[in-house]
C-alpha cells in the first residue's frame, strides 16, 4: 500500500472518529499524553534521589541532615507513578468508549450503506466476502484504535520526553543512543516493509477464504448429494495455503524483527554503559558536554542507562505495532470503501399514494381505499397530475446487457393490459428472468423504453415503482421471527387479520395451524425447520398481503410437489384476479390459461400468443409441449 494512501486513511480514519467523538476523543489523547510525560519525568527525581544519597555518603552527612529532601523527591517520585496509573486508567476507560462506539456507528453506516446498493453488487460480490467486512477487517480496525494508537502515541511522546532530558544530561551519550536508534530503524524498514506488503495479502486471503467456506456451506446438500466432498477439501486446501502462505511470510518478518531490535537495544546498553564508566575517570570528565551543568557522575550515568533502556524499548515498541497499523489499515480502507460505494441512483420523482375518485377526478387521500395513482410533479408549470395505478406495463425495442459487448436481451417488446397474464417460456438463459429484474429497475436498459400506466419508469422513484410490484422468487428467503413477521414483511402496517387471510389465499393457512404455536411458531435459519414447500407457501402469503396491482412469479411453483402446486395454484388463481401477473415456468401446464406466452430464445422474442395459438403454430412451444423439444 502506498504511503500517501495510507496517510490518506489513517487521516480520514481520525477525523472520523473525532466526528463521532469531539469532546471524548481530546480528553483521551491528554490523557494519553500525560501518561507518557509522567511516565519519562520520574528519570529527572531519580537522578536527584541518587544523588543526593551519594552527597551523602560522601560527605558523612546524617539522615537527619539529609533525609528530609530525599524524602521530598521520593514523595514526588510516589505521586508521579500514581499519577500515571491515574491517567492510564482514565485513557483506558475512555477509549473502550470511543473504540466500541466508532465500530458500531461504523457497522450501521456499512449496513446502512449497503440496503442502498444496487443489486449488481450482491450479484458480484460474494457472500463471505461482504461478511468479511463486519468480521474480520472490523476487527482489525479494533485493534488499530485500541491497542496500536495509543501504545505508538504513548511510545512516542516517551521517546521524546525521554530524548530531551538524556541531552539535558549528556550530549556524548545521547549521540550513541540516536546511532543505535538508526540502526534499529534501519533494521526495522527493511524487515517491517516486508511483513507488511504480506499481511496486506493476508487480510485479502482471509476474506477469500469466509467467501469459500460460505458457499460450501450453501451448497452442502449438492456436495453430498454429488459425493464433491474430495473435491471441496481440495478447493478449500488451496485457499487455505494461500491464507498460510500470506501469514507464513507476514509473521516470518514479523518474528524477527522483535529479537533485532531487543538484541540492538542490549548492545546499545552495554556500549553506553562502558562509554559512561570511561567519561567518570579521572580527567575524562572534561569531556562531558551537557545542557544541565552538572558534572557527569554515577548518580548522571545510572539513571541515563535507566532512560536509554526505556528510549530503545518504546521505540521496539513502535516497531511491534507496526504490522498491527498495516493490517488495521487495510481492514480500515475495506470498510471505508464499502461505505463509499456509490448507492443505487435513483432520478424518480413520481411517486406512488393512495387515492380516491371523486366527481370523475382522481385526488390523493390518506385513509385507505383500495385505489392507487401515481402523483406525476410536472416542472414547467408546477402542476401536478394523478394517473390510477393499474397495471399497464409495455416494453418498447429493449436492448439489454450485463456486461459492456455482452447483450442479453435484444429489441424485446411487448405489452400486458390490466388484469392479463403473460407467460414467458424459454431455455435457461433465454432472458426471462432479466425481464422482471428491468421490471423491477433492479437494472437499467441500455437502449429502448418501458412504460408503466403510460409513465416512462425511469420517472417513478424506485422504492415506489417496487411497491407496486409483488415477486415472488424460486429461491425463498424467511427471516427469523414468527411465521405472522414472516409474512407481515410484505406490508409491515398489515393486522394478524390479513395475513391470516393472505395464508388462506396462498393455501398456507392449513400446515401453518398445525405448527406448535400456529402463526406464532419462530423459525430459524431460513425456516430451516419447514419443508421447501412449506417455505414457497409463505413466501407466497407474503406477496399477497402486500396486495400489488402486478405480480412477478418467477418460477413460484418450481419447488412445490404436484399436489401442493394444485393447493398453490387455486390460491394464485384468485390472488392474481384483476392483476398484471408475469409469469416465468418451466412446468408448461402452469401457464396454459395464460392471456399470452412469450417464447425466448437467446434474449429474443420468437413466438407469442395463446396455448391454443402456438400449439397450431407448431413452432418451438408446440415442440417444448408435445415433448419434442426440452427445456435445458
Amino acid at each position: 500500500m502506498k504511503t500517501e494512501k495510507k496517510k490518506g486513511v489513517l487521516w480520514r480514519l481520525f477525523k472520523t472518529v473525532l466526528s463521532f467523538y469531539p469532546a471524548l476523543l481530546p480528553v483521551a489523547l491528554a490523557c494519553i499524553t500525560l501518561t507518557a510525560i509522567v511516565g519519562a519525568v520520574p528519570a529527572i527525581f531519580m537522578q536527584r534521589v541518587i544523588a543526593l544519597i551519594d552527597d551523602m555518603l560522601r560527605s558523612g552527612a546524617t539522615w537527619e541532615q539529609a533525609g528530609g529532601e530525599i524524602l521530598s523527591n521520593v514523595y514526588i517520585l510516589i505521586a508521579l507513578y500514581v499519577a500515571s496509573v491515574v491517567t492510564g486508567f482514565a485513557f483506558g476507560q475512555l477509549m473502550v468508549i470511543i473504540t466500541q462506539g466508532t465500530l458500531e456507528k461504523l457497522r450501521d453506516k456499512m449496513f446502512n450503506g449497503m440496503q442502498r446498493l444496487p443489486i449488481r453488487f450482491f450479484d458480484t460480490m460474494g457472500h463471505g466476502d461482504i461478511m468479511s467486512y463486519y468480521t474480520n477487517d472490523i476487527d482489525t480496525l479494533r485493534q488499530l484504535i485500541s491497542q496500536s494508537f495509543p501504545q505508538i502515541l504513548i511510545s512516542a511522546i516517551t521517546v521524546l520526553s525521554v530524548f530531551i532530558i538524556m541531552l539535558y544530561y549528556c550530549l556524548w551519550l545521547t549521540l550513541i543512543v540516536l546511532a543505535g536508534t538508526a540502526v534499529m530503524l534501519i533494521v526495522t524498514k527493511k524487515i517491517g516493509g516486508g511483513s507488511a506488503r504480506y499481511f496486506v495479502k493476508q487480510q485479502q486471503a482471509i476474506a477469500e477464504e469466509e467467501g469459500y467456506v460460505e458457499e460450501m456451506l450453501v451448497g452442502q446438500k449438492v456436495i453430498k448429494t454429488f459425493c464433491h466432498e474430495e473435491a471441496a477439501e481440495k478447493g478449500f486446501d488451496e485457499v487455505n495455503e494461500k491464507l498460510y502462505d500470506a501469514s507464513r511470510r507476514a509473521n516470518r518478518y514479523a518474528n524477527m524483527l522483535a529479537p533485532a531490535l531487543f538484541n540492538i537495544g542490549n548492545v546499545l546498553y552495554v556500549v553506553l554503559a562502558v562509554v559512561g564508566g570511561v567519561l567518570l575517570l579521572p580527567g575524562l570528565n572534561v569531556f562531558n558536554v551537557s545542557f544541565s551543568g552538572l558534572p557527569l557522575t554515577i548518580s548522571v550515568v545510572v539513571p541515563f542507562l535507566n532512560m536509554a533502556k526505556q528510549f530503545t524499548g518504546n521505540i521496539n515498541q513502535v516497531s511491534q505495532q507496526v504490522n498491527s497499523v498495516v493490517m488495521g489499515v487495510a481492514g480500515t480502507e475495506r470498510v471505508f470503501s464499502l461505505i463509499d460505494m456509490p448507492p443505487e441512483v435513483d432520478e424518480g420523482y413520481v411517486t406512488l399514494v393512495r387515492a380516491r375518485e371523486v366527481n370523475g377526478e382522481i385526488v390523493e387521500c390518506e385513509e385507505r381505499t383500495g385505489m392507487w395513482a401515481w402523483k406525476h410533479p410536472h416542472q414547467a408549470d408546477g402542476s401536478v397530475t394523478y394517473t390510477k395505478l393499474q397495471g399497464d406495463v409495455r416494453m418498447f425495442d429493449v436492448d439489454f446487457e450485463y456486461e459492456p459487448g455482452k447483450p442479453v436481451l435484444h429489441n424485446i417488446s411487448l405489452y400486458a393490459k390490466p388484469g392479463q397474464k403473460v407467460a414467458f417460456v424459454g431455455a435457461t438463459g433465454a432472458g426471462k428472468t432479466t425481464i422482471t429484474n428491468l421490471l423491477n429497475r433492479f437494472y437499467d436498459i441500455a437502449d429502448g423504453k418501458i412504460r408503466y400506466d403510460g409513465i416512462n419508469i425511469n420517472k417513478i422513484k424506485k422504492d415506489d415503482l417496487r411497491r407496486s410490484l409483488g415477486m415472488v422468487l424460486q429461491d425463498t428467503n424467511l427471516f427469523t421471527g414468527t411465521v405472522m413477521d414472516n409474512i407481515r414483511y410484505g406490508r409491515l402496517d398489515a393486522t394478524d387479520e390479513e395475513c391470516i387471510a393472505a395464508a388462506k389465499l396462498a393455501g398456507a393457512d392449513d400446515y401453518i395451524t398445525r405448527l406448535p404455536e400456529g402463526y406464532n411458531t419462530f423459525i430459524t435459519g431460513n425456516g430451516a425447520s419447514l419443508s421447501q414447500g412449506q417455505r414457497q407457501l409463505l413466501s407466497i402469503a407474503r406477496v399477497a398481503v402486500a396486495d400489488p396491482p402486478v405480480m412477478i412469479l418467477d418460477e413460484a411453483t418450481s419447488s412445490i410437489d404436484t399436489r401442493t402446486e394444485a393447493i398453490v395454484q387455486r390460491g394464485m388463481d384468485a390472488l392474481m384476479k384483476g392483476r398484471t401477473v408475469f409469469v416465468i415456468a418451466h412446468r408448461l401446464s402452469t401457464v396454459k390459461n395464460s392471456d399470452v406466452i412469450i417464447v425466448l430464445d437467446h434474449g429474443r422474442i420468437i413466438e407469442r400468443g395463446t396455448h391454443e395459438q402456438l400449439l397450431e403454430q407448431k413452432g418451438q412451444y408446440y415442440q417444448l409441449y408435445t415433448g419434442a423439444f426440452e427445456l435445458e
